[in-house]
């Protein structure tokens, strides 16, 4: 096998295997780092509000306090409510993502495979 040959081949075995899987490896740090990411900012905010919920209610100190207390529970749930729901969303939105890029990137392989394939059963027709 000659070394041109051999170069061919080594290039045609890249961009059919090595190629995809380093871009698939790459589409998935991708992915991993923004859903890591997004995962530690809910976590800091989710801490906070307990943080802040607990000192709020270590300011109680009569009945008043504690009235005014309980009342403000209800805008902290609907707040809770709305960033969970909104986590959510942006954790199914990187999913999304993920799979369309992840099926762009097999069409791709596809393609290149069955263009490489149609060009080697040319070369060895000749």
């Amino acid at each position: 096998m000659s070394t041109s040959s051999f170069d061919q081949a080594a290039q045609q075995f890249d961009s059919l295997f090595f190629g995809p899987a380093r871009a698939y490896a790459a589409l998935s740090l991708d992915y991993t780092e923004k859903l890591v990411a997004a995962q530690f900012d809910a976590v800091k905010a989710y801490s906070d509000l307990s943080l802040t919920q607990a000192r709020t209610m270590l300011d109680v100190k009569d009945a008043d306090g504690l009235r005014s207390y309980v009342e403000g529970q209800q805008k902290v749930a609907k707040d809770l409510s709305e960033r969970l729901k909104g986590d959510a969303e942006k954790v199914v939105a990187m999913n999304q993502e993920f799979l369309q890029e992840g099926q762009k990137l097999v069409e791709e392989s596809v393609k290149s495979a069955s263009k490489a394939t149609a060009t080697s059963a040319k070369a060895a027709t000749k």
